[in-house]
């Protein structure tokens, strides 16, 4: 029963509730730290993802690689600070950048989702054949989460022996339970950001493919299920958003993880719902490891006084840790 029990940690006092403490790290907190290089990755069907580099070249055989969330891309709080106290700590970090995120839109019409980590799997794949790591740990937050644990867990056979742990903080195993609590009236503000952000990609593609995507009346569109329904299921193979939330969710895959994973989940954010904590799963599995904290929020978990998280932290713990 590897459900742990986590380590407690003072959040920043004016970080009192969940929303505060997923809306301030998101926009205020700064990392110092850049990255040293990008790389284009080309991918099977002809589109891209970028890929941020810690380093100029190879100086260690072991490499984190840190997946953000929706409308993310590498230059996010979590995963600049992800990468800076892994690479203080001896490892290589790679930000890589979904679909359309890393500032230059992608060659196809079809975006990323939570249900495809074909790309990451490539990536993990390049690192390996390119580079030659030995040690690979994977980090994903929110929508990362869900590609890092889908990544190991939707084909556990094909799983390169180099990845060696996975890490993922606030994730949404369930995608209803993600939008359902999304759609409450106090959670408007992250709705409304997303659907904002989502629309500006779906104008400009408008114009890349006509007659293939249609954003008009796009901004009577006020959930993520009519989203989904009109942009997301048709575009990428599913019959419609509920489809998409039943097929697209890695819950259900959570039972076929064989690698030692560390899901952590916070039990006052604002994105999830209870049944996006998998703690029969983890009941079951002896590679799944469930901590579920009382502070953090969404892709939060600031310290008191600290320049680091309580994640940062956390995920050097687990890969350092012998299980």
């Amino acid at each position: 029963m590897p459900i742990l029990s986590p380590t407690p940690f003072k959040t920043p006092l004016l970080q009192f509730n969940g929303h505060l403490q997923s809306i301030y790290p998101s926009i205020l907190r700064k990392v110092p730290f850049n990255y040293a290089r990008r790389e284009r990755l080309e991918l099977p069907d002809g589109d891209f993802v970028d890929l941020d580099w810690s380093v100029e070249k190879k100086s260690a055989d072991k490499l984190v690689i840190i997946t953000h969330g929706l409308e993310g891309d590498s230059t996010r709080h979590y995963v600049t600070g992800m990468a800076k106290i892994f690479a203080a700590s001896g490892y290589d970090a790679l930000g890589w950048n979904c679909r359309s995120c890393s500032g230059e839109m992608n060659r196809l019409v079809r975006f990323y989702h939570h249900g495809d980590a074909n790309d990451l799997r490539s990536v993990i794949q390049y690192a390996i054949a390119q580079y030659d790591y030995q040690e690979i740990i994977l980090i994903g937050f929110s929508m990362g989460g869900s590609l890092t644990f889908r990544a190991i867990a939707e084909h556990p056979e094909w799983v390169p022996a180099q990845v060696k742990k996975a890490i993922g903080f606030s994730v949404p195993c369930s995608l209803k339970g993600s939008v359902d609590a999304l759609s409450t009236k106090e959670n408007k503000i992250y709705l409304k950001r997303f659907l904002r952000k989502l629309g500006e990609k779906i104008k400009l593609k408008a114009t890349l493919f006509p007659g293939q995507i249609d954003a008009t009346n796009y901004d009577q569109i006020k959930t993520f299920i009519e989203f989904d329904n009109r942009y997301t299921a048709p575009l990428h193979g599913y019959n419609n958003a509920l489809d998409f939330y039943e097929k697209a969710s890695v819950g259900p895959l959570l039972h076929q993880i064989k690698v030692p994973s560390l899901v952590v989940q916070a039990k006052n954010d604002p994105f999830l719902l209870p049944n996006c904590m998998p703690i029969e799963v983890a009941e079951q599995n002896p590679y799944l490891f469930l901590e579920i904290t009382d502070q953090g929020g969404h892709c939060g978990f600031m310290v008191k006084g600290q320049l680091s998280t309580w994640a940062e932290e956390r995920s050097l713990a687990f890969a350092f840790a012998e299980l």
